[in-house]
């Protein structure tokens, strides 16, 4: 009998209705983890790279601080960061869900992502806009979010949807603190006596899907900011901005 053969003899004890809840929670739980931790890993990232701005904030020691951090942070492989993320919270005492650990440490390595990314789009726009801007009374946050990121977008999101893209798959590395995703359900399911390839094959496929589905929605938000980024940088969207 061929491999093939195996594979579709197996596979309809494979597929009974409780391992396909399990793949499905799985992939649940690597989609929930992704979202959750790259939205707050941006929302950090926003947030470290408007302080490093000169203009928003002139404390140079704090954006040195904050710059150290970043590179810091996107230097350290990222089962060295959940593996340190894991540890402090068990020597802190602190009683958190192995979920609360695993968003931990990807938001902590978007953050650092995020802020170089932002930082790129902030510095891509003239620094004439800047200044057009602030002559018309804007302040500095007033032409950052008005002027600037709407035009800053383009440079943004791209690499960010990788970026994105690449920590939905690194939550593969969630199964070293035994946290259930998608890579940890394939082992389960190996470990009880089905075949490696059916297992990691299935997983492969969800992988592919959910992966699918956040690229595809990430060009389309490209394609959507890109046209507001262009009418943002017509002198007239800046006045009527200033209206």
């Amino acid at each position: 009998m061929s491999a093939f053969e195996m594979l579709l003899e197996e596979a309809p004890r494979f597929f009974t209705w409780w391992n396909v809840i399990f793949l499905l929670r799985a992939a649940a739980n690597t989609l929930l983890l992704s979202v959750i931790g790259c939205a707050a890993g941006y929302l950090a990232g926003f947030t470290i790279a408007t302080l490093r701005l000169d203009r928003v904030n002139p404390f140079a020691p704090s954006r040195l601080v904050l710059t150290l951090l970043v590179e810091g942070l996107r230097r350290i492989p990222f089962l060295v960061l959940l593996l340190t993320v894991f540890f402090a919270f068990q020597l802190s005492g602190a009683e958190v869900g192995l979920f609360v650990i695993a968003a931990t440490a990807v938001a902590l390595r978007m953050s650092a992502l995020a802020a170089e990314n932002i930082r790129a789009g902030f510095e891509s726009i003239h620094r004439t806009q800047w200044e057009a801007a602030l002559v018309m009374n804007f302040s500095a946050l007033g032409a950052l979010g008005r002027v600037v990121l709407p035009q800053a977008w383009r440079v943004i999101l791209p690499p960010s949807t990788v970026h994105t893209l690449s920590m939905v798959k690194e939550t593969s590395l969630a199964v070293q603190i035994g946290f259930l995703e998608l890579t940890s359900a394939a082992r389960t399911l190996n470990q009880r006596g089905f075949s490696a390839l059916l297992c990691y094959g299935t997983v492969l496929l969800l992988y592919f899907v959910i992966s699918w589905s956040i690229g595809r929605f990430g060009r389309r938000l490209e394609a959507r900011l890109a046209t507001q980024g262009a009418t943002a940088a017509r002198p007239s969207a800046i006045l009527s901005a200033a209206g």
